[in-house]
C-alpha cells in the first residue's frame, strides 16, 4: 500500500540552554499532510538537492538551507544571492530555482556546515504515503524572526517548548507528533544534551521495537499494529486513552510480536504513571479483536463492549463487562490539569450491530472504530451491516463533531477536521446511491451487473467487497419501497401506485 518519500525537517533554534527557542510554523490548513498543524520547516529532498541518494546527509543538508530560504525566508550570509530565488522557490512551478539554489550551494559549500543531521524518523505504516524524514539542527542569529509568506505555511513564531507543548495540551493548537516528540526531549534537558539523546530515541524507534508516540490530540496515544484487515489497509490503529486511568481501544493484532509492541507501549505508560483500567473493542469484526483477550488477562482488566459485541467474540477467561449508549468511563485528571476528564460511549450501529465511537470530553475527540476511514470506504455486509442504520451514525457523529473534533479511525491517519470527513462520507453515500437508482431506471439488473456500473471506479480485486456494500444498497432501497428484488439478485426499481 505505502510508497516512501525522503523529507527533511529543521530544529531551527534561537538562544541557548533552558531558555533556547524553537522556530515553529504553522501549516496551511488545505493541506493534505498535517493541514493546519504546528511543525518544524522543512519538505521533501528535491531532485537538484542529490546526487543519486536523496538520503544522504549532504542532500538534506542542501534541502534544509532551500528549504528555510523557501519558507522562513532564513538566508545564510554565504548564500545571500538566494534571497532573490525565493519567488521562484515559492512559486514551485520552476524547477530550475531549485537547480540555481543548488549552483549557490555549489559555490559556497561551507554554507552546508552550518546544517547538522542529528535523528531520522519514518512514519508507521498506516498512511498510503510514508515520509523518511531526516531531522537537523540550524541555530538562526539571535536578531532573526521568520518572514512567512502565505501558501503552504501561513505563520510562524520562535517559543520556547515547554510554551509550545502547554498551548498544545489546552487545546489550543494542534502539533505534528513528531513535533511533540522532539519538544518533549528538548523541553526536558536543554539544547545541550537534546541533540544526542534525541538521535538515540528517534533511533529506537526505528529498529521497531518500540511504537512511534503518535499523539496527535494530548492524551491519545495511536498504536497502528499489523493486523489481517481488508485492503488497502495494512494495519489497525489501537489507541490508549487518558494519563491516570487508561483504556485501550482496539488491541487487535494476534501475531504474538505484535502484541508485545503494544504492550512495551502500555508498560511505558504505566511507568509514567498510568494504569490500565479496561480494554475497549469498538466491535467485534476480527481485524479489532486479536489482542483483547491477551490485554485483559495481562493487565486483569475487564473488556468493556456493546451486548452484541460480547454476544459474538469468545474472550476466555476475560472479565467482561457490557457497555451502554451514553455510559461514561473516568479518565481522571486532564493533561492540562483538568479535574474531571471522560470518555462517553456512543452507540454507532451499521457496520456491525454493536459498534461504539468514544468522544472524550476535554478536546472533542472521537475515537471512531470503523465508522469512517481515512484509506478507503467502510464495508457496509449484510446481515452484520445496515446502510440506513450506518447513515444515522454518521449523521449522529457529525452533529457532535461540527464545532470541532479530531477523528481517530481504526485504518489510516486522523482526520483533523472529523465534520468534513463525516459529511464527505456522507456525500459519497448519497453519490453511490444516485448511481445505483439510474441504473435501476435503465431496467431490471444483477447485481452482478450492477456492481459494476455503481463501483465503476474500483479496482476490480475490491468488486467482491463492493458487491457487500451494494447489496446494503440495495436492501435500503427496499425497505423504502424504491426497489423490489424480483429473483434472487435480480432488481428494479419499484412502481408507483
Amino acid at each position: 500500500m505505502e510508497r516512501t518519500r525522503i523529507a527533511t525537517a529543521v530544529v531551527v533554534t534561537r538562544g541557548s540552554g533552558r531558555d533556547v527557542e524553537v522556530l515553529v510554523v504553522r501549516r496551511s490548513p488545505r493541506l493534505r499532510f498535517f493541514g493546519g498543524y504546528w511543525a518544524f520547516p522543512g519538505g521533501v529532498v528535491d531532485e537538484a538537492d542529490h546526487d543519486g541518494d536523496p538520503d544522504d546527509d549532504d542532500a538534506h543538508r542542501r534541502c534544509a538551507l532551500r528549504e528555510l530560504v523557501e519558507e522562513v525566508g532564513l538566508v545564510p550570509d554565504a548564500l545571500a544571492e538566494a534571497r532573490a530565488l525565493r519567488p521562484d522557490l515559492l512559486a514551485r512551478d520552476d524547477r530550475g530555482a531549485c537547480r540555481q539554489f543548488r549552483a549557490l550551494v555549489e559555490a559556497a559549500p561551507h554554507a552546508l556546515d552550518a546544517v547538522h543531521p542529528f535523528a531520522r524518523l519514518t512514519t508507521p505504516p498506516f498512511a498510503p504515503v510514508l515520509y523518511r524524514t531526516r531531522f537537523t539542527h540550524v541555530v538562526a542569529p539571535d536578531d532573526f524572526d521568520p518572514d512567512i509568506v502565505p501558501g503552504e505555511l501561513v505563520d510562524g513564531e520562535f517559543a520556547r517548548p515547554s510554551d509550545v507543548l502547554d498551548v498544545w495540551r489546552h487545546g489550543d493548537r494542534l502539533v505534528a507528533p513528531p513535533v511533540v516528540f522532539f519538544l518533549e526531549l528538548l523541553a526536558q534537558g536543554g539544547l545541550e544534551t537534546f541533540l544526542e539523546s534525541a538521535s538515540d530515541a528517534a533511533a529506537a524507534l526505528e529498529e521497531g521495537g518500540h511504537l512511534h508516540p503518535v499523539r496527535n490530540v494530548p492524551g491519545i496515544v495511536m498504536a497502528p499494529l499489523a493486523t489481517r484487515t481488508l485492503p488497502p489497509a495494512t494495519t489497525t490503529n489501537a489507541y490508549v486513552v487518558g494519563e491516570e486511568r487508561l483504556y485501550v481501544v482496539d488491541p487487535a493484532p494476534t501475531d504474538t510480536g505484535e502484541q508485545k509492541r503494544l504492550f512495551a507501549l502500555l508498560d511505558e505508560r504505566c511507568a509514567a504513571g498510568g494504569r490500565v483500567v479496561g480494554v475497549l473493542p469498538t466491535h467485534h469484526h476480527p481485524d479489532h479483536v486479536g489482542a483483547v483477550e491477551a490485554t485483559a488477562l495481562r493487565y486483569d482488566v475487564p473488556v468493556l463492549a456493546h451486548p452484541e459485541t460480547l454476544s459474538r467474540v469468545s474472550l476466555g477467561d476475560a472479565r467482561t463487562e457490557p457497555l451502554h449508549d451514553g455510559d461514561v468511563l473516568e479518565l481522571g485528571r486532564s493533561p492540562d490539569g483538568g479535574e474531571r476528564w471522560t470518555l462517553t460511549a456512543l452507540h454507532t450501529p451499521g457496520h456491525a450491530p454493536g459498534h461504539l465511537a468514544f468522544r472524550e470530553s476535554r478536546y472533542g475527540a472521537v475515537v471512531a472504530g470503523d465508522l469512517v476511514s481515512t484509506l478507503s470506504t467502510i464495508v457496509i455486509d449484510p446481515p452484520d451491516g445496515h446502510m440506513a442504520t450506518y447513515l444515522k451514525s454518521l449523521e449522529r457523529v457529525l452533529d457532535l463533531v461540527r464545532d470541532g473534533g479530531v477523528l481517530h479511525p481504526a485504518h489510516g491517519p486522523v482526520a483533523t477536521d472529523g465534520a468534513r470527513l463525516l459529511q464527505r462520507t456522507l456525500d459519497h453515500r448519497g453519490l453511490r446511491e444516485e448511481s445505483l437508482v439510474g441504473a435501476l431506471e435503465r431496467g431490471r439488473a444483477t447485481e452482478e451487473a450492477l456492481v459494476r456500473t455503481v463501483y465503476a471506479d474500483v479496482d476490480e480485486r475490491l468488486l467482491p467487497l463492493a458487491a457487500r456494500s451494494l447489496r446494503a444498497g440495495l436492501e435500503k432501497l427496499a425497505e423504502e419501497g424504491r426497489a423490489v428484488e424480483r429473483a434472487k439478485g435480480r432488481w428494479e426499481l419499484a412502481v408507483s401506485s
